[in-house]
């Protein structure tokens, strides 16, 4: 059995993210793949509220084992790596791969990866700037597998990928990716949305998973409606709610919700159309720019928790992750 441990200086970094896109590979290649992921909680805190990824986690990588064997909670670092030891032990039997999902900020990282005789994967995350060397990664010693560099923009990409490539080469640290921006990655569900504006999904609840990649407001002037709605695909749009006419141009683009600011319920026509093509209605109470405010924060902070997003970023890691050299150093190359 190997065990790989994620970990990142930064919270948000991509680091379930790619042990998503890690479990697929492995499984994809007939690895019976182990999910752990401890954390120390603080007084009464759940560890539904430290996390929340547990739901999601279980499903992508099927697992069979209950939320508390793969996300056990501590309520203090006493003798804190005896006890994940031996409730790594427990899930990890019958399992070839195990991955280890670190809590950025809740320290011990060193001591658990010694502990599980992991190799350990940092995660980067370029939005939030990079050291100037790879030296402070080198903790890790012997157990450090490599670096990836997550969330470059694609006109960087080239650049960072050559730079990265020579400040880690002086480190003596692999660099094992490079990873693009990717606006699929960055995005949320219909049902998501309405819970983030206090909105009531009015319609076409079986379309609430569906992602949304923009979020884009009314047009002021109603021949321009369906060009400007036309500009951007897969999107939600916000339309103060009695707007009907603006709410008809965007249900004829490639629309994946209305948010409706106000209370005016939707007219007939309306309600119609959306019915017809499928498209989420959501009533929401605040104003157009605060909705818009909140969508954007909300877009900004998306967590990796949709399986939608599995294909894309499989094909992403496909092409620019060393999974090689992952498999080697784990004996399965």
């Amino acid at each position: 059995m190997a065990a790989l441990y994620v970990t990142s200086e930064q919270r948000g970094a991509g680091k379930t993210a790619l042990c998503a896109g890690l479990a697929k590979h492995f499984i994809g290649r007939g690895k019976k793949i182990g999910f752990f992921k401890p954390v120390i909680a603080q007084g009464k805190e759940t560890l539904a509220a430290v996390d929340g990824d547990d739901a999601f986690m279980k499903q992508v990588f099927a697992l069979k084992e209950s939320v508390e064997s793969i996300y056990p909670a501590f309520a203090d670092d006493r003798n804190l790596t005896t006890r994940v030891k031996e409730a790594f032990a427990k899930l990890s039997q019958g399992k070839d791969v195990v991955i280890i999902e670190g809590v950025s900020g809740q320290g011990q990282t060193e001591k658990l990866v010694e502990a599980l005789d992991a190799k350990v994967i940092v995660v980067a995350d370029y939005s939030q700037g990079m050291p100037a060397t790879g030296d402070n990664y080198k903790s890790f010693g012997k157990h450090l597998l490599g670096v990836v560099v997550n969330k470059v923009p694609r006109s960087r990409y080239d650049r960072v990928f050559s730079e990265r490539c020579d400040v880690f080469g002086k480190a003596e640290v692999s660099l094992l990716g490079v990873l693009s921006e990717d606006r699929t990655l960055f995005t949320l569900s219909v049902a998501e949305l309405a819970a983030q504006v206090d909105g009531k999904l009015l319609n076409n609840a079986e379309q609430s998973g569906e992602l949304v990649e923009n979020i884009m407001l009314g047009a002021m002037v109603v021949d321009s409606g369906l060009y400007y709605y036309g500009r951007k695909a897969n999107k939600a749009v916000v339309i103060r709610s009695e707007r009907p006419d603006m709410q008809l141009a965007a249900l004829e683009t490639s629309t994946r919700c209305l948010i409706l600011s106000g209370t005016t319920p939707p007219q007939v026509a309306v309600a119609q159309m959306a019915e017809s093509k499928r498209i989420p209605v959501i009533s929401a109470p605040e104003g157009v720019a605060n909705i818009a405010a909140s969508l954007e924060e909300a877009l900004a902070q998306t967590r990796f928790r949709q399986e939608k997003k599995l294909p894309r970023l499989v094909e992403l890691m496909e092409q620019y992750f060393n999974f090689k050299a992952v498999a080697q150093a784990l004996g399965y190359g």
